[in-house]
């Protein structure tokens, strides 16, 4: 397969700006950006599919540029309904130095922010120089302005289109950029850019935009819908990351294989007949959560993933440490437990039951275990020994309710 059938194949591609561009992809050669806006300090799972694709064609003899849009971040993109809210100044430069070290440390791609050029532009210059080449009619009749023209638009978020523009025209006059990617909601900006240069400088340069990637319930892998994955391990577990993926629906593992991993058409189709014929085994998915993990973190990092998993199917924790329990169940909802405390009292205490009743009978009935080990006696003190890397309790209620304690 030529690189462009292969991201066709992989579901890569959308829309592109020209018919040439097939041929230009599959020679090599170009130098493109992708652009994100710092509104957080570390990419998440929806960001990862624009960036291995630049990585993709990186390897297919592509340079990639990566924009963090430390001028633009202080604007805000225009969403589907209503403005984005403000992020103060020195946030967005914290978020941008934060992406910047994720960035150059996975993916080694050069980083350039469009405040350098932006902030020296002065308002008369920005309608001269920029805003003569702008027809408002044609800005109306982008999808995400014509969107909003119900509910309302600022001019900030209007003008946001030509700030984006701005720096594709910046990039390919200073770095030789004649290419930008981007998810497909980003359309609009792209062909912005584009006319802009052909009619300020009458150069040709390109585009192509790539489904947006979603869950199984149709939304984006995205911060601002409440479902984030950050690539940044301090924030998203890769225990987390592996069980999001080994979980992920039959129907769209294929998929996502396709888009966040670099195993071969042979190896993914492969995979495809498994999952058919024993999706039980769920080897497609295990296969996602590796490559990816792997990618990101390292495999020292997905074997930690995964040895965590069979601690936790096992209700074994016994030789785990304080950061294995927290990125196993986070560190929300945790109780507080006293020192040399009746088990009933814990239970109470941390919730796991309504009463000291409840609390005896579930005893009893050997329906609790506390770090692995099932506990039959309603008389047990519960004291330091117990507590795993002295830090935490681990109590399961049957056989899927956990609740994790603290030694105070």
């Amino acid at each position: 397969m030529t690189l462009f059938e292969e991201l066709k194949w992989r579901g890569l591609i959308k829309d592109i700006s020209s018919p040439e561009l097939e041929e230009k992809l599959n020679k090599g050669g170009m130098t493109f950006y992708i652009g994100t806006d710092p509104t957080a300090d570390s990419l998440h799972v929806g960001h990862l599919s624009s960036f291995l694709i630049s990585k993709r064609l990186k390897d297919a003899g592509h340079k990639p540029i990566l924009l963090i849009g430390g001028g633009t971040g202080m604007i805000g993109d225009p969403r589907p309904t209503t403005e984005r809210a403000m992020i103060s100044k020195e946030q967005v430069m914290k978020n941008f130095e934060g992406l910047k070290n994720q960035v150059e440390k996975i993916f080694g791609f050069e980083v350039v922010n469009n405040y350098d050029w932006a902030k020296d532009i002065n308002v008369l210059d920005f309608l001269r120089d920029y805003g003569k080449y702008f027809n408002v009619n044609y800005m109306l009749d982008k999808d995400i302005i014509r969107r909003r023209l119900e509910t309302g638009i600022t001019y900030t978020e209007f003008s946001y289109m030509i700030l984006q523009a701005m720096d594709f025209k910046y990039l390919h006059e200073h770095k030789n950029v004649d290419l930008q990617c981007a998810g497909s909601d980003q359309w609009g900006n792209i062909t912005a850019g584009i006319d802009l240069i052909r009619k300020s400088t009458g150069d040709e340069v390109y585009g192509f935009t790539m489904p947006l990637v979603t869950d199984s319930q149709g939304k984006k892998f995205g911060k601002s819908e409440g479902n984030a994955l950050w690539l940044d391990k301090e924030k998203t577990s890769s225990y987390k990351l592996y069980q999001f993926f080994l979980n992920v629906e039959d129907s769209m593992v294929i998929d996502y294989l396709k888009i966040y991993t670099f195993l071969s058409k042979e190896e993914i189709e492969e995979l495809e007949i498994k999952n058919k014929e024993h999706p039980e085994l769920r080897e497609a998915h295990r296969a996602l959560a590796r490559e990816i993990i792997t990618f990101l973190h390292g495999k020292e990092e997905y074997e930690k993933a995964v040895n965590l998993a069979e601690h936790l199917f096992n209700n074994k924790f016994q030789d785990l440490t304080k950061k294995d329990i927290e990125d196993l169940f986070g560190n929300e909802d945790i109780k507080n437990v006293k020192n040399n405390i009746n088990i009933v009292d814990m239970l109470l205490d941390m919730e796991v039951v309504k009463s000291k009743r409840e609390a005896r009978e579930f005893i009893t009935g050997g329906a609790i275990s506390i770090n692995g080990e099932k506990i039959n006696d309603t008389e047990k003190t519960i004291d330091d020994s117990m507590f795993i890397d002295n830090s935490y309790i681990v109590v399961r209620r049957g056989k899927k309710n956990y609740y994790i304690g603290k030694n105070s």
